[in-house]
Parts: structure tokens; C-alpha cells; sequence
């Protein structure tokens, strides 16, 4: 047990997600009325198009499993993945809390009826249409995919490199071909992901390895 726990002391960093969850869910459950509406006239000349809710949800699994390979294959690796999006992540949690948002882009009623449009209406009726800005799909697949453009694993694997950057890219566009996010909260994300860059990456792996040498 005590090298199992030498091994993976690193798992402290997930006990963020105590401070996420219950912070977010706070908001999707509070911030239901007087909240800022997010629009611009480049939202209204995207289409809906339902076909994008598949790499709309393959953004789970995109984080998800890239962050559990980092976790246990490399810990520098790892940590400079934890860095950017939690820092992205709670800044997100704060803006929300301060300028409760929403947007009103979603459309009622459906050209086609199809099994995309049928997992496009359950998505609408559990995920609320507030606390978008910035877009947390945009930020988080942009950072698993530079994630993986640092890692020395998977440099040399191309498909993983272009595999996940087209991910990447789908899950973005899918954002607001669904309507669930706006031009303005893509934009956001890839703003705020160029701070979170810097201190997660620029600054590395001097912080990394810092980190690394917690005893904890």
C-alpha cells in the first residue's frame, strides 16, 4: 500500500473536483432567471446541425481518458494538464458566480427527427442554457489537445496528434452548431486559455517537477 501510494501521491490533485462540483451545481441550480443573455448576430447565421452531438459528447471521454493517461504514465505530464484546467476551470466557476449568463439560441422546434436530434433534446432537458462564458468544451478540449502536442510519449504517434487536434476542433464547432454555446463563448475560452497556457506550459516543467516533490 505504501508504494501504491508513493506511486499515484499525485491523485491529491482530483480533490478539486469537491470544490467544482458543488460550486457548479450551485449555479446550474441558482442561476435560472435575471442572468445576462450572451449573443451576437454571428450566432444567428450558424445552422443547427444535429449531427455534431456525437463529438459533442466524445468531449467526456476526450478529457477523461487523456487525463487518466497522463495520471498514470507521467506525473509531470499530468500536472501541467491539472494546472491548465483547473485554473481555467475556476475562473470559469467565478465569472459565472459574479455574471450569471445564459443564452436563448437553442431552437424549439426541429427540421429533422432523427436519433441525433432525439439525443439533442435530452441533452437540452439536462444541461440548462446558463452558465456558458466561457465555454468550458471549448477550453478543456483545447487543453487536453495541447496536452497532448507537449507530451513526449505521443509526440511521435501521429494519429494520437492529429487524431486529437481534429477532436478537438469538432468538439468546438459542435458548441455552437448544437446551440449550446456562442460565438462570444468560444472566443472567451480560447482567451482564457492563453494565460492558463503560459502558467501551465511557458513556465514548465519547473513547476511541474516543484509539484512533483510534494510529499503528500
Amino acid at each position: 500500500m505504501k508504494t501504491l501510494f508513493q506511486k499515484y501521491k499525485h491523485a491529491w490533485v482530483l480533490l478539486y473536483a469537491l470544490i467544482y462540483f458543488p460550486w457548479f451545481l450551485y449555479l446550474e441550480k441558482h442561476v435560472t432567471k435575471n442572468y445576462h443573455v450572451i449573443h451576437t448576430v454571428l450566432d444567428e447565421k450558424i445552422p443547427f446541425i444535429e449531427y455534431f452531438i456525437i463529438p459533442y459528447l466524445l468531449w467526456f471521454a476526450f478529457v477523461a481518458v487523456t487525463a487518466l493517461y497522463f495520471f498514470f504514465t507521467d506525473k509531470v505530464d499530468f500536472y501541467r494538464l491539472a494546472a491548465f484546467l483547473i485554473t481555467g476551470m475556476t475562473i470559469f466557476l467565478v465569472i459565472s458566480t459574479i455574471y450569471p449568463n445564459g443564452q436563448i439560441l437553442r431552437p424549439t422546434t426541429f427540421v429533422r427527427d432523427n436519433i441525433f436530434v432525439d439525443m439533442v433534446k435530452q441533452l437540452y432537458q439536462s444541461d440548462t442554457p446558463t452558465n456558458i462564458f466561457p465555454s468550458i468544451h471549448v477550453y478543456n478540449s483545447i487543453g487536453v489537445s495541447i496536452a497532448i502536442r507537449h507530451s513526449e510519449r505521443l509526440k511521435d504517434n501521429k494519429l494520437v496528434q492529429y487524431g486529437s487536434f481534429v477532436l478537438a476542433v469538432l468538439i468546438i464547432l459542435s458548441t455552437m452548431f448544437l446551440k449550446q454555446h456562442s460565438v462570444i463563448d468560444v472566443i472567451g475560452a480560447g482567451l482564457m486559455a492563453i494565460p492558463a497556457y503560459q502558467l501551465a506550459y511557458a513556465s514548465e516543467p519547473k513547476r511541474a517537477r516543484e509539484l512533483n516533490k510534494i510529499p503528500i
